[in-house]
This record gives structure tokens, C-alpha cells and sequence, in this order.
């Protein structure tokens, strides 16, 4: 025979304050957010102190443009495929690299926080979810690399490279961002994998220069050796700046359109961008084991 077992009122009240305690999806994330939030303006009220920081990163890429565009300021035309003239060839490079070496150093505060202790700090905080961290160092990052990028467009419009369509600005956007969020992710795994500053900056610095010269930032592929073509076209960095660099000089694209003849064949432009996906993609895969083992 079955029973009907009614809960006694202490029961009932119990489980009622454990509902209300119980945590909402909706509540999770507002909590995420404000969380991302806070330590996203908490980068920025850094850099409000430290403003040599961004302006140190406007004003290279800036001398890169002037300096540059006036060394090859008589060469040939039509040396450098259909640009007007090197500053237009140059802008493409200098705005890649520019996004590039921000992100590249997108580790540095996070492994000061390491080294100060404040990450330890944040790590026993209740938070909602320790990936805010992450989030709130890609935002900031996103948006220095925004804020040169602007600026190097407008400089390249002075000095006679032109501006791209609404169209042709968005898709820059869109491919400065792309690149940035995997590069920015390379650098955080890095910051959580390696002992300290110091072997961060010595990556940095043995990064930078060699992936700046095997691309296509400051010399086409017809330019260079056999060798240096293959490495070239296998750089990353390079299906950022070839894409940016054809919009730069043709009025109309699409998606087919060629933007660059690697050595294994023709590279459009939709290519271009699922190679840069698929790096950013990659990049975010590979460093979720070490921010689990950071996290725990």
C-alpha cells in the first residue's frame, strides 16, 4: 500500500533557503561580467598612470611610416606591386605588426601580478569564473591595438597612402582583431607557463624581429630568396597584412579576390582570413590545458 508522506514546515523552510541561495545561470553571469569588467578597468586605470605606455606604442609605429616612407620615398613606380608608394605598401605592415607586438606583450601584467602576488590573491577570490582574467587582458589588449590602429590609418591618410572604404575598415578591424585574439592568448599561456619576467621578455624579444622580417611587412614575396618565400607564407602574420594590404590598394574585393602568390599557389582573400581564424582558434585550444593547471 502506498503512503503519501507529507514534508514537516522546518523541511519545507530549509529547502525554500537553499533555493534562494542556490545560484542562477543569470545571476553566474552578471557576476562574470561585472567580474570581467572590474579587472578590465583596473588595466586601464594602469595605463591611466603609466599613458608612456600607449604612447610610446603610437609614436613607433608613427616613426616606422615617416621614416620608412621617406627612405624609399623615390623609388620606382610600380616597384611594390600596384602601390602608389611605399608609405601605402608600409601601412599594412606597420598596422599587423603594430597589433602584433601589443599582443605579444599581453602576458607581461599578468606575470607581474604572478610575481606581486595579486594573481594568488585573485585566484582564492570567490569569483564566478577565474576565465575573466583572460577576458579582461584580451579586452584591453583589443582595445590598444584599436586605438594604434586608427592612428596609423589616419597618419598613412596624411602622408599620402590613402583610406580604405567603410567596408575595406571594417574588415581591417575585423582582421587586427583576429590576429590580436590569438596572439594575446599565445602570451597568456606563456605567462602562466614560464618561471618569470625575465624568460617572458627574452621571448618577446627573440619573437618579434625574426617574424617581422619572414613576413611580408616590409618586402613582397617577389623580393625575397626561394627560402625565405616558404617561411614567409607559412608566417601567420603574413595572411594579416597581404589582405589589408590589397584593400589598401584596390577600390573593389571579395572574397575570391588573389591577395598574395605564395610559392604553393594563389592565396584569396576568404583563404587568408581562414587562416587567421584557424590560428586564433588553434592558439585559444592550446593553452586551455595551462589555464586549467593554473586555475585548479
Amino acid at each position: 500500500m502506498s503512503q503519501t508522506v507529507t514534508p514537516s514546515p522546518t523541511a519545507l523552510s530549509s529547502g525554500l533557503v537553499e533555493a534562494a541561495i542556490q545560484p542562477s545561470p543569470q545571476s553566474d553571469f552578471r557576476d562574470f561580467v561585472q567580474e570581467t569588467l572590474a579587472l578590465t578597468r583596473r588595466l586601464f586605470i594602469q595605463l591611466q598612470r603609466r599613458p608612456s605606455t600607449l604612447l610610446a606604442g603610437i609614436i613607433q609605429p608613427v616613426m616606422w611610416l615617416v621614416l620608412f616612407g621617406a627612405l624609399f620615398q623615390n623609388m620606382p613606380q610600380g616597384l611594390f606591386g600596384g602601390s602608389q608608394n611605399y608609405g601605402q605598401f608600409l601601412a599594412a605592415g606597420v598596422i599587423v605588426f603594430t597589433a602584433f607586438g601589443g599582443a605579444l606583450n599581453a602576458g607581461l601584467p599578468v606575470m607581474f601580478d604572478r610575481e606581486f602576488g595579486f594573481l594568488n590573491r585573485l585566484l582564492v577570490a570567490p569569483l564566478a569564473s577565474r576565465f575573466s582574467i583572460v577576458l579582461a587582458s584580451a579586452i584591453f589588449i583589443a582595445s590598444l591595438s584599436l586605438v594604434q590602429t586608427f592612428v596609423i590609418l589616419g597618419m598613412s591618410a596624411v602622408l599620402g597612402a590613402g583610406l580604405p572604404s567603410l567596408s575595406g575598415l571594417a574588415l581591417v578591424i575585423l582582421i587586427v582583431l583576429t590576429l590580436t585574439l590569438g596572439v594575446t592568448a599565445l602570451s597568456l599561456g606563456l605567462a602562466f607557463s614560464l618561471p618569470g619576467h625575465i624568460e617572458l621578455i627574452a621571448v618577446i624579444f627573440v619573437t618579434n624581429l625574426p617574424l617581422l622580417f619572414a613576413s611580408t611587412a616590409l618586402a613582397p614575396l617577389a623580393f625575397m630568396p626561394k627560402w625565405l618565400q616558404v617561411v614567409a607564407s607559412l608566417n601567420p602574420l603574413s595572411y594579416a597584412i597581404e589582405p589589408i594590404r590589397y584593400i589598401y590598394t584596390h577600390a573593389t574585393w571579395g572574397l575570391s579576390s588573389t591577395v598574395m602568390q605564395a610559392p604553393f599557389g594563389a592565396v584569396s582573400l576568404g583563404t587568408a582570413l581562414l587562416v587567421l581564424a584557424g590560428f586564433s582558434g588553434l592558439a585559444l585550444l592550446s593553452i586551455r590545458p595551462v589555464l586549467r593547471r593554473a586555475f585548479a
